[in-house]
């Protein structure tokens, strides 16, 4: 740790000024203070037995539940070849389903975009003509139709 550093784990002027101070604005902030001047030390090798705890959570449920990430492609627990199979060909046909679905969608969606492209130039054009037979004449830069 760097020895000339202004704030660090011992008790420094600076430390103790900061302490003192935060226990007069809010005691947490002072009761904070004395614990980093006491145990700013072990604070590194806290964060790293903390992350290799964590770590090794993840890495028993990772290898419980085969290694591999996702909802859908998880194996199964019970090691039953027969229903990881039946399992895999009904997602399988799933997916598909779904594949289709969605593009039956986007097929429904631009028909409609086309429907309203349709429905506002018919009515664009029936303005178009009721301005002109109402004695308004032609709109400058729309050509006549």
């Amino acid at each position: 740790m760097n020895q000339s550093a202004l704030i660090r784990p011992d008790w420094t002027p600076a430390t103790i000024a900061l302490m003192v101070l935060g226990f007069v604005v809010f005691w947490p902030l002072g009761l904070a203070m004395l614990a980093y001047i006491i145990f700013g030390d072990r604070l590194k090798s806290f964060k790293k037995d903390a992350n290799e705890t964590v770590d090794g959570m993840f890495a028993s449920c990772r290898s419980k539940w085969g290694g591999r990430r996702g909802g859908s492609s998880f194996r199964s627990a019970t090691g039953n070849v027969a229903f990881d199979d039946w399992r895999d060909a009904e997602l399988s046909r799933l997916d598909e389903e779904r594949r289709k679905l969605d593009e039956m969608r986007e097929e429904f969606d631009s028909y409609v975009r086309e429907l309203r492209r349709a429905k506002d130039q018919e009515e664009f054009d029936r303005f178009m003509r009721e301005r002109r037979a109402s004695g308004h004449g032609d709109v400058p830069g729309f050509p006549a139709t």
